[in-house]
């Protein structure tokens, strides 16, 4: 929503500094919101109308220092020039304040507006009156809020003002936002706050949790009865980890409440406020030094090292399903016979799954599909059981966004297709903030918590997940000589055990692999093309319709439809992996129903979408809606998929995931070509499959008759094509 004063400092920015490029000054867009790029330009003007000449976004050391060396404070009697006061008023609008008219004089407008700010900051004690004190402008010229925002907490805001008033003269201490929202930056506040009341010197305390704040804590417990600072410290600390406790005194309300996160965070259950309750308050791995009864690592368990892990106390091991790199770590997957060590040391086992997850890019809707499909397959590999939970890694510091733009769908992708294709369970290892995000989602039934990295965003200013199963805190070593093994040592909450007894196995011999593409795309194509032209089918057009209605009318060409079959190469491998049959099934009809799309089709799905007909074969596939629910119906009541039986009520639904997941239409295409076989009463496709029941089940897919008996000759000879060169694939 735009807002004119805004408008105005933009546009005072850009008529000001209109040589700004020279300065590090973009033209603004003139859009009336506030935003980075406005504070960041309003800053270099700032620095540039103090004489500072290297100029930056950033709001330094040297910007404030410079105001306090220059003016001291910032009022009527100090501002330099009529400019710098427009900038400050500009900051001021920005911030939703009554800048004036932005006509660089500190009238009462201003004046008010800065007792004002104060006050919201909760610095009003230590800077009454109207003057900009050089911290508080440091704090006018960024994106916080000092207002409670966004469903923010009334309660959470009066802590970031009680901790900006009592220590914003500490050197290093600025002010915080007082939105009534926990961040990094109220994290490593409440730090500095502590190592302020236990004595350190400016320049001493330094916000992290160290070998001297830890010591300091052991001798101040607070309890029932306890008053003053280290009781609203305390107190804070509860409230900012979403315990539902007042700040102030520690009364019995409060040891209530501790009593409670205690239980949750599986902390001895005092009441009070000892070292360890602290530390689990203020960093994402509390203390250290406790010692966990689970664990993951890199390392095979040997009977040795399984040995050490029990005489150590430990019962449940994290370890990798899959390890995409050959020479990287090369125990980091589970090694042959390994569950069976396990098993016979009375030990569980939670599996992980993780490839290459640490980057926001890594993460899609398709990738977390994908992931799916190998970690059920890795998982009926190592033989774990139905009912497992498999922990989905998302091993960085994932910001905020990136978890609502990434991780969310990754994971929603994740969720249809273990919940699709398999009985495991669906967990996430990650920061705090990945883990509840995902669990609020709905697609992660536990946690296992990053908490060793404390600097991480999505751990500092996040409470525990509220469904962790285990809370990783410290690396260690345990066991000596051939049982010696590092491990990371993690606490359990009893959500989730592992597996104490596993399966055989399953074999995973003969199946199809991804397309090596760098080898075989050229070649395929060629041969594609070839055979298609052969039986008839040119480049583009044919069927009656000349290239123009082909192009014009959503035809689509020969190596347009071979292109979007390789496109979605993973998901055709990950189905006939998941299927135990040959991926070229699924991809002939695929590739050749995209071939034939024509004008017809696309008045068909327009009909349908327009309410003048109900069903018709839709997407990738050209399936039907009826079909594709008679062949779903048909894997669901043979175990091969799960999910609620679907009825006619379901072919709107049904028929607009066909027309617009080419996801769902690709699976549906797996799923009824196991249902021909049935309509066949031929066996289920396997690896083996005869070329005759090859082209039987081809034939189906178009019905029956003699128009169905030519689709499938016609398709076997593209089936063989495709077939080819997934054999030289498997074979490399």
């Amino acid at each position: 929503m735009a807002d004119e004063m805004v408008q105005r400092a933009q546009r005072f920015i850009n008529t000001t500094y209109n040589n700004g490029a020279t300065l590090g000054i973009s033209k603004l867009e003139e859009n009336g919101q506030t935003g980075w790029p406005v504070m960041y330009a309003l800053t270099r003007a700032l620095q540039y109308e103090m004489g500072i000449t290297a100029l930056s976004d950033s709001f330094g050391p040297t910007t404030l220092g410079k105001i306090g060396e220059k003016y001291g404070k910032l009022d009527e009697t100090t501002i330099p020039s009529a400019n710098f006061c427009r900038i400050i008023q500009s900051a001021l609008y920005c911030k939703g304040y009554d800048g004036g008219e932005i006509d660089g004089t500190y009238n009462d407008r201003v004046k008010d507006a800065v007792v004002k700010l104060n006050q919201n900051m909760g610095v009003s004690g230590t800077y009454p009156g109207s003057s900009l004190w050089p911290k508080v402008v440091k704090g006018l010229f960024n994106m916080d809020a000092y207002v409670t925002i966004g469903g923010g907490s009334d309660t959470i805001r009066t802590i970031q003002q009680w901790l900006n008033g009592r220590y914003i003269l500490r050197k290093d201490f600025y002010v915080i936002p007082c939105d009534g929202h926990h961040s990094r930056d109220v994290a490593k506040s409440m730090l500095f706050a502590i190592q302020y009341e236990l004595g350190m010197a400016d320049g001493v305390a330094n916000g992290v949790f160290g070998p001297g704040t830890q010591s300091g804590l052991k001798s101040h417990t607070v309890s029932t009865g306890t008053t003053g600072v280290w009781a609203q410290l305390f107190t804070g600390a509860m409230v900012l980890n979403k315990r539902n406790v007042p700040f102030g005194n520690f009364t019995s309300t409060v040891q209530s409440g501790v009593e409670t996160f205690q239980s949750f965070s599986k902390l001895p259950v005092t009441g009070k406020g000892d070292f360890q309750t602290w530390a689990s308050l203020l960093v994402s791995y509390g203390d250290q030094s406790r010692k966990g009864t689970a664990c993951d690592g890199v390392t095979k368990i040997t009977p040795e090292r399984a040995q050490a892990l029990k005489d150590a106390g430990y019962k449940y091991i994290g370890r990798y399903l899959f390890n995409p790199s050959s020479t990287s770590l090369p125990e980091k997957q589970i090694q042959p016979g390994e569950l069976a060590t396990i098993k016979e040391y009375g030990l569980n086992c939670f599996p992980i799954f993780q490839t290459w997850s640490r980057s926001a890019d890594y993460f899609s809707y398709n990738q977390g599909t994908a992931d799916a499909f190998r970690a059920i397959e890795w998982a009926e590999f190592h033989g774990f059981k139905p009912g497992t939970i498999i922990y989905f890694a998302v091993d960085y510091d994932a910001m905020d966004g990136e978890v609502t733009d990434y991780v969310i769908p990754h994971f929603r992708g994740i969720m249809r297709t273990i919940g699709e294709n398999s009985a495991y369970g669906i967990g996430v290892y990650g920061p705090r903030n990945v883990c509840q995000r995902v669990a609020d989602a709905g697609y992660a039934a536990t946690s296992f918590v990053s908490d060793m990295s404390s600097g991480f965003s999505g751990n500092l200013g996040y409470p525990l997940p509220t469904n962790w199963a285990f809370d990783q805190i410290s690396t260690i070593k345990v066991g000596s000589g051939s049982g010696l093994i590092e491990i990371d040592n993690n606490i359990v909450s009893g959500r989730d055990f592992g597996q104490s007894d596993f399966n055989p196995g399953a074999d995973l011999g003969g199946l199809d692999t991804d397309l090596d593409k760098d080898a075989y795309r050229s070649l395929m194509l060629q041969d594609v093309k070839a055979y298609l032209e052969s039986i008839g089918v040119p480049e583009t057009g044919g069927d009656g319709w000349t290239d123009k209605d082909w192009a014009t009318l959503g035809g689509i060409s020969t190596t347009k439809a071979f292109d979007l079959v390789l496109s979605a190469d993973w998901l055709f491998t990950s189905l006939a992996r998941q299927l135990k049959l040959r991926k070229a099934l699924i991809q002939a009809p695929v590739m050749w129903e995209l071939r034939k799309m024509n004008p017809l089709d696309v008045a068909a799905d327009e009909a349908v979408k327009n309410g003048l007909d109900d069903d018709c074969s839709t997407g990738w596939g050209q399936i039907f809606a009826w079909v594709t629910i008679d062949a779903r119906n048909y894997c669901m009541q043979q175990g091969i998929i799960n999910g609620s039986p679907l009825t006619d009520d379901d072919i709107p639904t049904v028929w607009k995931q066909l027309n617009e997941d080419e996801t769902y239409n690709i699976r549906s295409v797996a799923y009824l070509t196991l249902y021909n076989a049935h309509q066949l009463n031929a066996p289920r496709p396997n690896l083996s499959t005869t070329q005759a029941q090859t082209q039987a089940l081809l034939a189906r897919y178009n019905g029956t008759g003699e128009e169905a008996a030519q689709y499938g000759r016609e398709l076997l000879g593209l089936y063989n094509v495709l077939e080819n060169y997934n054999a030289l694939s498997r074979a490399n």
